[in-house]
């Protein structure tokens, strides 16, 4: 009998499977992914997998006992060649076929390789074996080139120069994070990682890789490794050979639904459009591949609701926690809570009508909490009750005038 068939066995799709089952759904679930583990944690992979004395383990999401309880049964190592939305069903390499009454796309993406001469030179870290491979050459003394000044790179960079390497970052913008946190915080990342004795170098482009050096634009920096984290390469492949039509994601509507009846797409591979800031967006942070997973799974169980969750992702750099909410870099008034660089502080951002958009913080996961639902509520803020460090940070959510 034709049940739920969920393409891509990562995040998205793991908490779909058990979303669905949770949410009623009583026919068959079968979730496919292309590695050879069941749903793990990718966010370690930067971190603990390369820090620990030992390689840890995956971090799996849900025990494979929970999945069976649960009837879902989990095909791993296996690709999906097309998806053919007439017949509803799945070509799986070697030719099986298999029904499907719902589906979902949750295949995520690939890491984007560096496109210039050598560029296969560059290791790229996505899944548990590339971080196996990284962290195999992340020895006390190598000089290690990271291409790429985002949350990947720098997270990199910080593993590697814990781990005692000599450590530049190489960063095409004029900024670190660029895509995610506003100038201040930008730069006081940086300054962090300056001081750490990781060299970062904006502004500045790679046109090759040759062995023992990575080629700029008017320098060139000796390197025994090279790592490559320069974001990702959706894969949408499938969904077109579905007929969905993609620009670089595919396109959902609030309920994860796509425009071919009984598709849906959840997690990284996926466009939406986020009721509270009004247009379509793509997410790449682990909180969103769970949530926009769980409500596709609700979804497809016939449980529909509007997904708005608050975006919000943190990364764990040089002994510094920072997370961040919202988006911050459309505010266009920014409120401090402590001051930039003490041990704990917050950038509350706000829009022209004063209300919170993003926020930013370091050692301040309470004031990050709190101004989720203060973005969530879309009403204006009592700008001095959030810098007001007398306040308890638990009460920051009662700034709504």
């Amino acid at each position: 009998m034709p049940g739920i068939v969920i393409v891509g066995g990562g995040q998205a799709g793991g908490h779909a499977a058990v979303a669905a089952r949770e949410a009623g759904y009583d026919g068959p679930i079968t979730l496919i992914g292309a590695e050879a583990h069941i749903p793990y944690e990718r966010p370690p992979l930067s971190k603990e997998a390369l820090l620990a004395q030992t390689l840890p383990a995956p971090k799996l999401f849900f025990p494979p006992e929970k999945l069976a309880q649960r009837g879902i049964t989990t095909l791993t190592g296996v690709r999906v060649e097309a998806i053919r939305a007439a017949t509803r069903d799945v070509v799986l390499a070697g030719g099986q076929t298999l029904a499907w009454e719902k589906l979902l796309i949750a295949t995520g993406g690939r890491a984007r390789a560096l496109a210039v001469p050598g560029g296969d030179r560059a290791l790229l870290l996505r899944t548990y074996e590339d971080a196996q491979a990284i962290r195999a050459r992340l020895v006390s003394g190598a000089r290690v080139v990271c291409i790429g000044a985002g949350v990947i790179g720098l997270e990199i960079a910080s593993s590697a120069r814990a781990r005692g390497c000599d450590v530049t970052v190489i960063e095409a913008a004029d900024g670190v994070m660029g895509r995610v946190l506003s100038a201040p915080l930008a730069a006081f990342m940086h300054e962090r990682h300056e001081a750490a004795g990781v060299h970062v170098r904006l502004g500045a482009a790679v046109h090759a890789l040759e062995p023992g050096r990575v080629i700029c634009d008017g320098f060139e920096v000796a390197a025994d490794v090279v790592i490559a984290g320069i974001g990702i390469v959706r894969e949408t492949t499938l969904a077109e050979s579905a007929g969905i039509v993609c620009a670089g994601a595919i396109p959902v509507d609030e309920t994860t639904a796509t425009g071919v009846p009984g598709i849906f797409a959840a997690g990284d591979v996926a466009a939406f459009v986020h009721p509270l800031f009004g247009r379509r967006m793509v997410l790449e942070t682990w909180r969103h591949a769970q949530n926009h997973g769980i409500a596709a799974g609700r979804t497809m169980a016939g449980k529909p609701e509007p997904y708005d969750d608050v975006p919000w992702f943190w990364t764990d750099q040089l002994g510094l926690n920072l997370q961040v909410a919202g988006m911050p870099r459309e505010g266009v008034r920014t409120v401090w809570r402590g001051e930039l660089g003490a041990a704990s502080f917050t950038a509350f951002h706000l829009d022209e009508a004063g209300c919170l958009v993003g926020a930013e913080g370091v050692g301040a996961a309470r004031e990050i909490r709190a101004a989720q639902t203060l973005i969530k509520a879309r009403k204006p803020v009592d700008a001095a009750l959030l810098a007001d460090t007398s306040v308890a940070a638990q009460k920051l959510a009662m700034a709504v005038r």
